[in-house]
């Protein structure tokens, strides 16, 4: 998919996901733990600064219901275990789009703790948009990981895997071909005052961690 650049969408997944592809995304949805491993976007000046979108919550219907979360599942996670339904294909950078209601498919959302989702997560997210502000596309790749157990949710009637962290890898490509990227993992136990510049790692650490090959196409010693 053109969506996640000239290296081509993360290669690594299980090869029985469901990888679907939207007009202002691609995913890659596992069956197992009923999230995406990796989310891949474009964002531009022109996806931003739309009017503000309403967060109306649906199960993905290209994937069997067996195979992803309802929106009852989230059902006291909030009051229970303090975690939001969080995007990972965020609203706010599609809101100027027609489809940016594809961002509020289960698919794309993940039980992400409050603090993380409204602290530096979100900030980084706001950062990636205000460098598109100034002109420049920029590919994001973002995800979850699985170290350690975190919670459950509560009223979940399915089996499912809620994340420890999570990745995000933004990366930019000059009219020149010069490649420009940052990566960077959040644990769920992060701070709302943490500074996201902290959380910055190397794309192989990324790799490393999440099992996925992030820009397959890219050499490795090119890699950083």
């Amino acid at each position: 998919s053109d969506l996640c650049g000239m290296f081509s969408c993360p290669s690594g997944a299980p090869s029985n996901n469901y990888q679907i592809e939207k007009s202002i995304y691609v995913l890659s949805s596992n069956r197992t733990t009923k999230l995406a491993d990796w989310a891949a976007y474009r964002v531009t000046p022109s996806t931003i600064d739309g009017p503000s979108r309403s967060r109306s919550w649906k199960a993905d219907p290209s994937i069997p219901s067996r195979y992803t979360l309802e929106p009852a599942d989230y059902t006291d996670a909030n009051a229970v275990i303090k975690t939001d339904r969080g995007h990972q294909v965020p609203l706010a950078s599609f809101s100027n789009t027609s489809a940016w209601r594809d961002t509020n498919l289960l698919s794309n959302i993940t039980p992400q703790d409050s603090d993380l989702n409204q602290g530096p997560w979100v900030r980084l997210e706001t950062a990636v948009r205000n460098f598109a502000r100034t002109g420049e596309t920029v590919y994001v790749v973002t995800g979850p990981l699985y170290e350690y157990f975190y919670a459950n949710l509560p009223r979940a009637n399915e089996r499912h895997t809620v994340p420890s962290g999570y990745f995000k890898v933004v990366t930019t490509i000059s009219s020149s071909g010069y490649v420009r990227a940052s990566a960077f993992i959040m644990e769920q136990t992060s701070g709302r005052r943490d500074n996201y510049c902290a959380k910055e790692v190397t794309i192989n650490e990324v790799e490393q961690r999440s099992g996925l090959n992030m820009m397959p196409t890219l050499p490795s010693y090119k890699e950083y």
